[in-house]
């Protein structure tokens, strides 16, 4: 391990560019002609479209033209999909809603698009979008997921009778019923997992471009995935074909799950730039992203754990309604799936569990993936019930889950999961410590003298990562495969060029891949290049999201290295006339070991390129390709404990210390990974005590601005204590987890636990606000 190899704190490559503000995002994009858009978009929840008159804005200053849903459909624009299917337990096939990407003649929720306007400028579009008259018939609305089910209530799509998208199930129903009927403790709780709204950096931007001498399309987009996006725009919603469309991801200032899906503005922007013969830019404004970029969270759930006489959990029983709002985004349907019920065993050895869960449609944004991605909601879900077990058990919350946990690996869950390597008590263990558990009690008494209220709690979780093995998603209703691809390329002079299919949003990958190669053959950090988010540029690839870019996009780098390094001992122990088996890689040279004798790795490189002297039947050049399928998940896990102390007066909550304690085997950049975790946490904390996406029972969002929605400042935010411990992976050759979405998971329960052990009680909610843990304290007493 050298200083730029794995495990070196290495500053970020591309922190350069981003900290003197030359980052080019795609809003940063101009080519000559870009002309602007902007969308008209529904005032209200749900309504029909009766009449549209764009006369008024056509003849506006700066127009170009105003488009509705009818020209997009007459062109064969089609829906947009959900990639993921999903059966009822009675075997039938989810309830897929038409989603047009402009409103044909139903609107669904409060910002739901129904025409693009396209002009000189974007005040100018903005104005004649004013102007766009459109006479609606207002219907009732529907906003909360329980409410949605009910009898009567307005019915969202007519494919979906009773707002009912799937009910799915996972596990043994009777085992546990029997479980649970003969158990010598029943803990039972009912959670609420309040929505968010992502609110990455960087707006949602698109800039669609049509080249009318080559009937090429080129779409600038905020993706985390572009070569999904290429693939789905034109193999299903025949926008181009795939050899007529290049996508690119220039810097995306962060995504946090949101900006993996495929939009209405990208697919418009291409058509309207062809319908129109001009580029079209749209960039979203911050009221706009509140108003349709995908939402997280939002389920509702009953729990029931039954435990043995000596404290052994013996079932687990979960139903749970999920709000997937007005539409099924391209992943919806697998986050309450098979992204979240898998994962319901937790860190524990539980011998039956069952979970059922219904989604439903609802007149609110759209809900998919957001940072962890169901494993959030599983986690809150499990570590709320265990902490509120050890209440009414009488003991210690970190000894019921020592006494819990499993010990032995591999170990196969009831709920699919088949859990690699850990080491769960290690990482208790170090938290506790870190924590100073056992002094808790006298900082209690501290605090009590001086009229406020303390409160500890923990939470251990667990994930799973990497999202894979293709096969096994295939099984599962995915309708793409998640294996990762690299393209390792050579110089002639030695420098070195990575393409990858993973994209970087600001996960560090130009830093860490370089590393990685870093390590590998001995050559400077700043030979090295990343190419990542260009579908013309590179390789078919399946994107970032899921914490999959080290343990499976690194993989795949790894697999190309292991050609290339091949392939140069050959060359060199062929120009040092030696066995290829004695050649070495050490500080940047191809050495015979135990001699003196040693070709620089350019010469190496040259020597590919010149073909002068190779070996006998070897190609020239030194590039290869290679392509990655995991064998298993990745399960990062650890244990998080939260300290706050309570002003009864205010309800006002301070966190007086938080403690992570993770595990995600072999790290590559140690900074790059605590700043990860670091963001996560932040992000756990706004859910927990901060941020909830409101409607009213007319679908109007009352949360659409910073005014309204709370997120978390650098003084809400405590210092945080972290510790690593490490059980490397077995399925990836790095051995490798994932840490990108931890601190997410882990510390909403935490915080919640602290709180409900402070005031007393667990009559509370998220986001626990200083009114709400006010109004908890009043209950209390």
């Amino acid at each position: 391990m050298g200083v730029e190899g794995i495990g070196a704190r290495v500053t970020r490559k591309e922190d350069k560019r981003f900290l003197t503000g030359k980052g080019r995002y795609t809003d940063d994009m101009t080519v000559p002609g870009m002309k602007y858009a902007y969308f008209v978009r529904s005032p209200y929840g749900h309504a029909t479209i009766k009449n549209i008159d764009a006369t008024a804005a056509k003849a506006m200053p700066g127009v170009i033209d105003v488009l509705d849903g009818k020209q997009l459909q007459a062109d064969g624009i089609g829906n947009l999909i959900c990639g993921w299917m999903i059966h009822s337990k009675d075997g039938t096939p989810m309830k897929m809603g038409a989603w047009h990407p402009l409103a044909v003649d139903t609107v669904r929720y409060v910002g739901d698009a129904i025409a693009i306007v396209v002009a000189d400028s974007s005040g100018e579009a903005r104005d004649a979008a004013e102007a766009v008259v459109i006479d609606y018939e207002q219907l009732p609305a529907v906003v909360e997921a329980v409410a949605a089910l009910a009898s009567g209530a307005p019915q969202i799509h007519p494919e979906a009778p009773g707002n009912l998208i799937f009910d799915w199930q996972i596990g043994e129903p009777d085992a546990v019923d029997q479980a649970i009927a003969s158990a010598a403790h029943v803990t039972e709780i009912e959670i609420l997992n309040n929505r968010l709204s992502p609110n990455p950096m960087e707006p949602r931007a698109t800039l669609g471009i049509y080249d009318t001498a080559e009937d090429h399309y080129t779409c600038y987009t905020t993706s985390q995935n572009p070569h999904v996006a290429r693939l789905v725009m034109s193999a299903f919603y025949n926008v181009a074909p795939e050899n007529k469309l290049r996508v690119i991801a220039p810097d995306v200032g962060g995504g946090f799950g949101s900006k993996i899906y495929i939009y209405p503005e990208e697919i418009i922007c291409l058509w309207a730039s062809k319908k129109t013969g001009v580029p079209v830019k749209w960039t979203s404004d911050r009221t706009e992203a509140f108003l349709t970029d995908a939402h997280g969270r939002d389920h509702v759930s009953k729990v029931k754990m039954a435990f043995d006489a000596n404290n052994r959990i013996t079932a687990l029983k979960v139903d749970t309604i999920a709000n997937l709002g007005a539409y099924m985004s391209l992943f919806s349907s697998a986050v309450p799936t098979y992204l979240y019920a898998t994962l319901l065993s937790g860190q524990y050895a539980i011998p039956a569990i069952h979970a059922n869960v219904r989604t439903v449609y609802t007149n609110t944004v759209p809900v998919d993936a957001y940072r962890g991605a169901g494993r959030p909601e599983a986690t809150y879900l499990l570590e709320r019930t265990m902490e509120t077990a050890a209440r009414e058990l009488g003991v210690s919350p970190a000894e019921l889950r020592r006494a819990n946990f499993i010990r032995t690996f591999p170990y196969q869950t009831p709920v699919i999961m088949n859990y690699d390597a850990g080491d769960y008590e290690a990482s208790l263990n170090a938290a506790m410590q870190a924590a100073d558990w056992a002094g808790f009690a006298a900082r209690r008494s501290q605090s009590e003298a001086r009229g406020k209220k303390r409160g500890i709690g923990m939470s251990c979780y667990i994930e799973a990562c990497g999202i894979a093995p293709s096969a096994a998603v295939g099984s599962l209703g995915a309708g793409v495969g998640l294996w990762e691809s690299a393209e390792v390329r050579v110089n002639a002079v030695g420098t070195i060029e990575v393409l990858t299919g993973s994209h970087s949003h600001g996960q560090g990958h130009e830093t860490t891949f370089a590393q990685l190669v870093a390590g590998r053959l001995g050559v400077p950090i700043e030979s090295i290049s990343i190419v990542h988010g260009d579908t013309d540029k590179v390789q078919m690839g399946m994107g970032t999201y899921g914490s999959r870019s080290g343990a499976v996009g690194m993989s795949a780098i790894v697999k190309a290295l292991d050609k290339v390094e091949a392939k140069a001992k050959k060359i060199a122990a062929h120009l040092m006339e030696a066995s290829e088996e004695d050649i070495v890689i050490e500080n940047g040279e191809l050495k015979v070991a135990g001699t003196d004798k040693a070709v620089p790795w350019f010469q190496v490189a040259l020597a590919s390129y010149t073909a002068h002297n190779l070996p006998s039947g070897m190609e020239p050049g030194l590039k290869e390709t290679a392509f990655y399928d995991p064998s298993n998940f990745t399960f990062p896990a650890g244990c998080y404990i939260a300290e706050v102390e309570i002003d009864p007066d205010t309800g006002e909550t301070d966190i007086v210390q938080f403690v992570a304690a993770d595990d995600f085997g072999n790290i590559i950049n140690p900074m790059i990974v605590e700043g990860q975790v670091h963001g996560g946490i932040a992000q756990g904390i706004g859910q927990a005590l901060l941020e909830n996406v409101q409607y009213d029972a007319n679908g109007q969002l009352l949360t659409a601005s910073y005014m309204d929605y709370a997120m978390p400042r650098a003084d809400d935010l405590p210092s945080f204590t972290l510790s690593h411990q490490n059980t490397p992976c077995p399925s990836n050759p790095l051995g490798i987890k994932g840490c990108g979405e931890a601190g997410a998971i882990g510390s909403p329960p935490a915080l919640i636990n602290a709180i409900t052990d402070a005031i007393g009680h667990n009559k509370l909610t998220m986001p626990a606000t200083p009114m709400k843990v006010w109004q908890a304290l009043q209950t209390a007493h």
